[in-house]
């Protein structure tokens, strides 16, 4: 039996949490505590408010004519607005397939220039809101006047394949796709950046490039995932491929350019 004098100390509730310089590293859910057998009630409620973030970011459609308005000082031609097969935010979550095949592309323009970029909503409009023109801004940085751009495509209820369609109508060689990427639990408004050289519809996964995980403050910064497309498109160009045959050696680089980068999730 344990006497008076040797039970155990009781935990404070004022000590400092353990967990705290682990959070900071990582967006994961860690340390949450618990309350009898269940989590404690801001930690539930703090799920709850990520899972509703997450489906709103999907639901919500993008303004493509208020959003097209952003990029007017991006240094690029006026950008043309073009859609899915996916006839509402419905229909395209619920057919991938639609999501992957253009509607009508007779506004998209005949361009022959080197670089065409598309900007589609993908999974996460609010993304494309939230950081598209941005990223835009320091691509067209990055490029520093080397390479031709085509007029930008927005594009909605829109799959990364739609850009192999769009590509092969603007006669560009090197497509960038900007998208927004699936939402999850702690996430609900990055990009990503799809690289596909010579882009034509047929092309699969593996003849692409990706850079992922692009929300600053907390993803890879604008300047960081430009810097990154901008070699790639070098090396794509270069080699004559993109894809697996790409192998991408300028991520360190472009992160020891800029020391406040978070790390790059692959």
């Amino acid at each position: 039996m344990t006497t008076p004098e040797q039970t155990p100390p009781q935990t404070d509730s004022s000590d400092a949490d353990v967990w705290a310089p682990l959070r900071r590293t990582t967006r994961a859910r860690i340390g949450l505590g618990r309350a009898g057998n269940s989590l404690p009630t801001r930690r539930v409620l703090e799920f709850q408010a990520a899972h509703a973030a997450a489906r709103d970011a999907v639901h919500e459609p993008l303004d493509a004519e208020a959003f097209a308005a952003t990029l007017a000082d991006s240094g690029l031609d006026e950008p043309v607005i073009v859609t899915s097969q996916a006839s509402s935010r419905s229909e395209y979550l619920r057919r991938p397939d639609l999501g992957r095949t253009p509607a009508d592309l007779s506004g998209v323009p005949r361009s022959d220039s080197e670089i065409g970029i598309v900007i589609a909503d993908g999974l996460s409009p609010r993304a494309v809101v939230d950081h598209a023109h941005g990223l835009l801004a320091a691509l067209v940085d990055a490029f520093d006047g080397r390479y031709s751009i085509a007029p930008p495509v927005i594009a909605t209820q829109a799959r990364v394949a739609l850009g192999d369609h769009i590509g092969e109508a603007l006669g560009v060689s090197t497509l960038l796709v900007i998208i927004g990427e699936r939402p999850g639990l702690s996430v609900a408004d990055s990009l990503g950046i799809y690289l596909t050289h010579l882009p034509r519809p047929g092309r699969t996964d593996a003849d692409r490039n990706c850079i992922s995980n692009i929300h600053p403050p907390d993803g890879l910064h604008y300047e960081v995932a430009a810097r990154i497309a901008a070699s790639l498109v070098d090396g794509a160009r270069k080699l004559g491929r993109s894809g697996v045959a790409l192998k991408d050696t300028s991520r360190q680089a472009a992160l020891d350019a800029d020391d406040s980068a978070p790390t790059i999730e692959s």
